[in-house]
């Protein structure tokens, strides 16, 4: 892997995941009560460290990134300002929203010009990133293990914080991967795996969060819940001969639940929808399915 490559992809990386860092913060602040402030305060820091590292990623990444990357909608999405907008509004918890605004402004390029100065400040922001994604690591299981063993209650389920855990621990991964010279997502079973297990979470969490009455969505909900345990069932037992074939169904499924995800955000910002779901939780897994489309796709095309 050469500078240019590193660079990109580094870069790229920190555009998708450090925005997922900072809204898990901003979810786990959202799920304290009262009697666990000192808690929302140290997520409220790590919202804001996030929110330093993806204003970093979004200067140093314009004129730098790839088209593919930026318009796949992993990053911002038509819905991500409105979402925050109303996400802070309801939770009074203060978002950056002009990172958004800039992010949405972002030009890629085919050939980025490359120096040794902007390797050496991608080189650090990854080292800084890796550090504060450990401390957020540490954070998330302390949380867990407060919940589990009942010293504390919070409007987050267990399993949503072992999600969480879970999506910081790649994070962590794929930078490591990176300072070690070698790419990221080669594996196609292993990469199908942990992002089937995270659309199927989530459609778990969407289900559980939509009001009672909501039956025609919550019935959509376990059906995606569903059709993701099959594909991870398929996925496992797949050989490098038909992991082709998995991987076009798992396409197939993911654009259709990207749709479902869509429809779901924009009726949560229009006040259509009756469930206890943040607005910016909404466009959170919408963007989560944008990036594991995009990813898909890069397999189809490599073959």
């Amino acid at each position: 892997m050469d500078e240019r490559e590193y660079i990109v992809l580094s870069l790229e990386l920190h555009l998708f995941f450090s925005r997922i860092m900072k809204e898990h913060s901003l979810f786990l602040e959202a799920g304290f009560t009262p009697q666990n402030a000192r808690f929302s305060k140290v997520a409220d820091q790590y919202k804001k460290q996030f929110e330093f590292i993806l204003y970093t990623a979004v200067q140093l990444g314009n004129g730098v990134v790839s088209e593919g990357a930026l318009s796949s909608g992993e990053f911002v999405t038509d819905y991500t300002l409105g979402s925050e907008q109303k996400t802070q509004q309801f939770t009074s918890i203060p978002i950056n929203q002009q990172i958004t605004k800039l992010e949405s402004k972002m030009q890629s390029s085919h050939n980025p010009r490359v120096t040794k100065e902007l390797f050496q400040q991608v080189k650090k922001l990854n080292k800084d990133t890796e550090k504060l994604v450990s401390g957020l690591i540490q954070f998330k299981k302390n949380v867990l293990e407060e919940v589990l063993s009942c010293h504390m209650f919070t409007a987050n389920y267990p399993l949503l914080i072992e999600h969480i855990i879970h999506e910081a621990n790649m994070y962590k991964g794929h930078l490591a991967t990176l300072e070690g010279g070698q790419q990221i997502d080669t594996n196609i079973k292993e990469t199908e795996l942990f992002w089937d297990h995270i659309m199927m979470e989530h459609a778990l969490f969407i289900r559980g969060l939509l009001d009672p009455t909501e039956n025609d969505l919550i019935k959509a909900a376990n059906s995606f819940v569903k059709d993701y345990d099959n594909l991870i069932q398929e996925a496992l037992v797949a050989t490098d001969r038909t992991i082709a074939s998995v991987t076009n169904d798992t396409l197939k499924e993911t654009i259709k639940y990207r749709n479902f995800k869509q429809e779901g955000t924009i009726g949560i910002n229009e006040c259509k929808i009756r469930s206890i779901i943040l607005p910016l939780l909404a466009d959170h897994v919408l963007r989560e399915s944008n990036h594991y489309i995009r990813l898909l796709t890069q397999f189809q095309s490599s073959k």
